[in-house]
């Protein structure tokens, strides 16, 4: 039976490397469709947790792990030679900075050397960390042509940004819609396919991995960039002795071509502060200065200081 048609039918073991926040609900809202789950990680508290049904993400409802963990449809294991069972493999581990403020792909580069070893042919790869254009190519692809598959045609890899909000009420990983970038067009072909059965929401492909790199960073730079503006907006308005506040409420009244931003204690969250850098550091392989990603990191950096 083919790649495709396995998971048209659901008969496709599933893998997820990584049960953190992103990688656990994608992992139940996996399951929750109809597929077999299995998770691989290095925390044995995670792995004892996910087991024995006990929730430990805040996206996650404990009522939806413990039903697809006793229906036998989610377990999860530190043993990457159990990559053998699954046929699909989502990797959601972290992308975080080093002392530098440079990416640490060390991560990535762990879990698919770990995983490479053991995959079954026609088996589709998606990486769904954040991180800079080019790490799917440069380092996901490499690893597996290493053990000798062919991507494309024995293995198929694409990248597909994670789109987690913590504590949205709206949008769960269930119902916001995906990106996909694969490195051939059999690869976008099977990786759309995948998500179109686990989630209910649309899937949108572009034409590589390095668009859809590229897309999620974009993402999360006009939010710091935004939230930069407000903050220098309200340390200004503070010297003025006018209410941001109220500046913001009455622009927000204009039905077009303007977004409401709100000041703070710089900018928090997984994502926001630590993304924009990837691409700060990868732009300097092309003798670019990123301007505007650095003063807006400098402006959210000095913000605990004027609300403190």
């Amino acid at each position: 039976m083919s790649l495709l048609e396995s998971i048209k039918n659901k008969s496709v073991k599933i893998g997820v490397v990584g049960l953190g926040y992103v990688g656990l609900p994608m992992a139940v809202t996996v399951a929750k469709k109809g597929f077999e789950v299995l998770g691989f990680e290095v925390s044995k508290y995670a792995i004892e947790h996910v087991n024995a049904g006990d929730n430990y993400i805040g996206d996650v409802e404990d009522q939806d792990l413990k039903d697809v963990v006793s229906a036998g449809k989610l377990s999860a294991t530190a043993d990457y030679s159990r990559m053998k069972e699954v046929n699909v493999v989502l990797i959601a581990v972290p992308t975080p900075l080093d002392l530098y403020h440079q990416p640490d792909t060390s991560f990535i580069e762990k879990s698919t050397q770990s995983m490479a070893p053991h995959l079954n042919k026609e088996t589709l790869i998606v990486l769904e960390s954040t991180t800079y254009p080019g790490t799917t190519r440069e380092i996901i692809v490499p690893e597996l042509e290493k053990c000798g598959y062919e991507v494309g045609k024995t293995v198929f890899v694409a990248f597909s940004p994670e789109r987690v909000d913590p504590g949205n009420e709206t949008y769960k990983t269930h119902n916001t819609p995906k990106v996909v970038g694969g490195i051939t067009p059999k690869c976008n072909e099977i990786a759309k396919l995948f998500y179109e059965s686990v989630l209910d929401a649309p899937v949108a492909l572009v034409s590589s991995p390095e668009v859809a790199e590229m897309e999620k960073i974009y993402e999360n730079i006009f939010r710091n960039i935004n939230i930069a503006l407000a903050n220098e907006m309200a340390v200004l308005c503070d010297r003025m002795g006018i209410s941001i506040w109220e500046v913001i409420d009455a622009a927000k009244t204009k039905p077009y071509g303007f977004m409401a931003f709100y000041p703070g204690p710089g900018v928090g969250g997984h994502c926001i502060p630590i993304d924009p850098f990837y691409l700060t550091w990868k732009a300097r392989e092309y003798d670019f200065h990123t301007r505007l990603i650095e003063l807006a990191g400098e402006i959210n950096i000095a913000m605990p200081e004027f609300v403190v």
